[in-house]
C-alpha cells in the first residue's frame, strides 16, 4: 500500500522530511477495523511528532491522526461496525498513523461518518471535535443546555482547528457568551462566522482586550496555544472560582497565580483514552456518533478551510509548513492517493 512517512526528524523544507513509500497491507486483529482511507486532515500533533520523535534507524514512521474512509475488514472481536461502513476517527498516538491507503484503528474510538459530508469535509473534524467536546463538557463540566446563561468562555486561538469546532459547540449547545481570539481580519471574520459573540486580538494583552470591551471576568478559559505567553493575562482576566483548560505544551507556568481566586486548572489530551485503554474508551465512539448527528441536522458544520490535493509527501509538506507558520485557519485536508 502507498503511505507517507519519514525516517529522520528533519526541518519541513528538507527533501526527506516526508517521503512517499510502499508498505505491506496490515491485518485486522481483536477490536481492529481495517479502513481504506479516503481523506485525512493535518493537525499540530503531526508537526510535533515529525519534528521531535525520530524512528529507530532503518524504520519509517507513518503519522497522521484524522481520517475518513470505508471499513474493508474487521477483527474477530468487532461488534460496532461491518465491512462497507463509512467511518471517521482520529486514531491513536501509539499506533501507525492515517497517512496510508489502509489503516488499522480500534473500533471503540471510531464513529459513523456524517451522511451529509463527503470524506474530505468529514476528515476535517474528528481529532478537533473530540478535543473540543472533552474539554468543554468533561474537563470544564459545562452543561449541554442553556443553564450557563450569564457565564462566559474565552477561546484563545479560536480560528485554529480545535477553536473552530469549540466555538460552534459552545454557541450551539450551551448558554455561554463566547469570546474568541484572532489577530487578522480574515481569522476574526471566521471566528465571528462560527458563532463567537466577541472577537479580541491575541497579539495584545488579553486582559486589556477584555477590559476594553467592558466585559466582566471570564468564567471559563480554553487556552489552545501560546498558553505560556498569555498566562499572566489569563490569571488576571479569569473570574474567581473559574476554570482554565489547556491543550498545548507550554513552558513552565506559575500555577500559583490561580490560587487567590481558587481557579482550577484542567488538561485535555484526546489520546488519553486510547493510549491507556481506559475503562470508558468507547465514549469516543459515542462522542463521534453524537457529533455526526449534529452535523447531519445542521447544528455543526465542517471546519475544512483548504484542500491540498492528493495524499502524498509533497502536499503533506505544504500542509506541515502552513501549520508551522501559525497562519492556518480551520483545517487542511488531503484526499485520495
Amino acid at each position: 500500500m502507498k503511505a507517507v512517512a519519514y525516517r529522520k526528524s528533519l526541518p519541513i523544507d528538507h527533501a526527506d522530511s516526508l517521503i512517499d513509500i510502499e508498505l505491506p497491507a496490515p491485518q485486522a486483529q481483536g477490536h481492529d477495523l481495517l479502513v481504506e482511507v479516503k481523506a485525512i486532515s493535518v493537525n499540530p500533533v503531526d508537526v510535533k511528532i515529525r519534528a521531535n520523535v525520530a524512528p529507530a534507524d532503518g524504520d519509517a514512521k507513518v503519522i497522521g491522526w484524522d481520517a475518513a474512509g470505508v471499513v474493508k475488514a474487521v477483527g474477530p472481536d468487532v461488534t460496532l461496525f461491518k465491512p462497507g461502513d463509512e467511518v471517521w476517527y482520529a486514531g491513536a498516538l501509539n499506533r501507525p498513523g492515517t497517512n496510508s491507503e489502509l489503516h488499522l484503528v480500534d473500533e471503540r474510538i471510531v464513529g459513523h461518518k456524517p451522511k451529509n459530508l463527503d470524506f474530505a469535509k468529514a476528515a476535517a473534524l474528528p481529532l478537533t471535535a473530540i478535543t473540543a467536546w472533552e474539554l468543554l463538557f468533561e474537563r470544564l463540566e459545562v452543561s449541554r443546555d442553556k443553564a450557563a446563561q450569564g457565564k462566559s468562555l474565552l477561546v484563545i486561538g479560536a480560528a485554529g482547528g480545535v477553536g473552530s469546532i469549540l466555538v460552534q459547540l459552545a454557541r450551539q449547545l450551551t448558554g455561554l457568551t463566547i469570546i474568541g481570539t484572532a489577530s487578522r481580519p480574515d481569522t476574526a471574520a471566521w471566528v465571528t462566522e462560527l458563532g463567537a459573540h466577541h472577537v479580541i486580538d491575541h497579539s495584545k494583552p488579553l486582559n486589556e482586550e477584555i477590559a476594553r470591551l467592558g466585559l466582566p471576568p471570564v468564567t471559563y478559559v480554553a487556552s489552545l496555544n501560546q498558553t505560556d505567553h498569555h498566562w499572566s493575562a489569563i490569571a488576571e482576566l479569569v473570574a474567581p472560582q473559574g476554570k482554565v483548560a489547556l491543550i498545548d505544551d507550554p513552558a513552565a507556568i506559575d500555577v500559583r497565580l490561580l490560587k487567590r481566586k481558587s481557579v482550577s486548572l484542567h488538561w485535555e489530551f484526546m489520546f488519553t483514552r486510547s493510549m491507556f485503554e481506559t475503562a470508558d474508551i468507547q465514549k469516543q465512539h459515542q462522542l463521534l456518533n453524537d457529533v455526526a448527528s449534529l452535523v447531519d441536522t445542521g447544528v455543526l458544520k465542517t471546519t475544512l478551510a483548504e484542500r491540498f490535493g492528493t495524499i502524498n509527501a509533497a502536499n503533506l509538506k505544504r500542509a506541515h509548513a502552513l501549520l508551522e507558520s501559525n497562519r492556518a485557519k480551520g483545517k487542511i485536508v488531503l484526499e485520495g492517493f
